[in-house]
């Protein structure tokens, strides 16, 4: 199959053609503001279907809106008539389709040019009003608020917010090339006459900012966002995308002593806790039991025993652990416990408390097994 891809090297573009790509699409035709004229005849004669993404959002003349929204458009489509071409086309227009502003109307105009070249040549015709995509590769400092507002956070720039309380409706990157999959597979989602991607998140412009703080505060408070919640899932992976490019990693504080060491990796409100605790041979850690608190142990390198015993018995239960079987091992409360490593490596577990350790209720009772 011969797909063409105007705006290639855009936002969108980018983005789509990885996925087809991903997906064995091997006839990927690449089109942009530098290719030729020659290119897009070749192009023009062969497709199977037509990404049409190219476009002008953000132009030094408003006079560019018209000649990239609607020229480029009128220009494709003649060619496609010249070659008696009648695959499927797609077109990215806006929103702002419907409004009275330069921009709009040229998107207006893009949308009617591709509805009546539809009447007249019988060809499937897809028109999608896209609101404000966000995601990775989107171009910061262009055309994006979302963009614009993580690039700056990450690279602790500051933002400006002139209007917190500002409603925006966001559709997802990869939620658009899922349904442009689906629209080149015949089977786009339909409103009127109209195609949608869907979910649209209507978020305010403040809680935008507030999220995108969080995610840079959670380097050093441990936390995790609220991946339950889809837009602020999506949001942190956008995020993620802008981080300098010599900051993806950042250190944990290792509390040492002659034992080995206790490091917290991650926290959350809804899900506890996950710490990583080494201990050097020979050493026993723990003798402590717990009202409520909840714990699971995953020895991932070397060897030792997890004991137990019942605080009202004087029964002592023993699990053997290595890093050579990977199990989990489950702390209920009501019984003190310990871990010992009998090996002549250090001893590394993954542990995973049900709750974020609160030094006022520790809910943490010494006793020797």
């Amino acid at each position: 199959m011969n797909i063409l891809v105007t705006g290639a090297k855009g936002f969108i573009g980018k983005n789509l053609i990885a996925e087809l790509k991903n997906q064995k699409f091997e006839n990927i035709y690449l089109y942009d503001i530098d290719s030729t004229e020659s290119e897009l005849d070749l192009y023009c004669q062969s497709a199977d279907f037509i990404f049409h993404l190219a476009g002008v959002n953000r132009p030094k003349d408003e006079k560019e809106f018209e000649l990239g929204n609607f020229g480029f458009t009128s220009t494709l489509l003649d060619k496609l008539k010249r070659y008696n071409n009648k695959a499927p086309i797609m077109i990215s227009s806006s929103i702002q389709a419907d409004l009275d502003n330069p921009y709009g109307k040229s998107k207006k105009a893009g949308e009617e040019l591709l509805f009546q070249y539809g009447k007249e040549t019988g060809a499937s015709v897809f028109v999608y009003r896209f609101p404000n995509v966000f995601g990775k590769w989107c171009r910061p400092n262009y055309n994006s608020a979302v963009a614009t507002f993580s690039h700056n956070i990450a690279n602790n720039l500051p933002i400006t917010v002139n209007n917190p309380e500002h409603l925006m409706n966001l559709i997802y990157i990869d939620d658009v090339v899922k349904e442009l999959i689906s629209c080149l597979n015949g089977k786009p989602k339909m409103e009127g006459k109209y195609c949608k991607v869907l979910p649209v998140y209507e978020v305010k412009l403040g809680k935008i900012a507030e999220l995108l703080y969080e995610f840079k505060e959670s380097r050093t408070n441990k936390s995790i966002p609220n991946m339950m919640d889809g837009f602020t899932k999506k949001l942190y992976s956008n995020y993620l995308s802008y981080l300098p490019k010599d900051q993806f990693s950042y250190e944990l504080k290792m509390n040492k002593d002659h034992r080995g060491s206790f490091t917290e990796f991650i926290k959350t409100i809804d899900r506890g806790q996950v710490s990583i605790n080494i201990s050097k041979p020979g050493i026993t850690k723990g003798n402590h039991w717990h009202h409520t608190k909840n714990e699971k142990f995953l020895v991932v390198s070397g060897q030792g025993v997890i004991r137990f015993r019942d605080i009202n018995s004087t029964e002592v239960i023993e699990y053997f652990v290595s890093g050579e079987k990977l199990e989990v091992v489950d702390i209920p409360p009501g019984y003190t416990h310990n871990i010992e490593n009998l090996g002549t490596s250090d001893m590394v577990t993954v542990m995973w408390a049900n709750e974020q350790f609160d030094p006022n209720n520790p809910d943490t009772i010494f006793v020797e097994v």
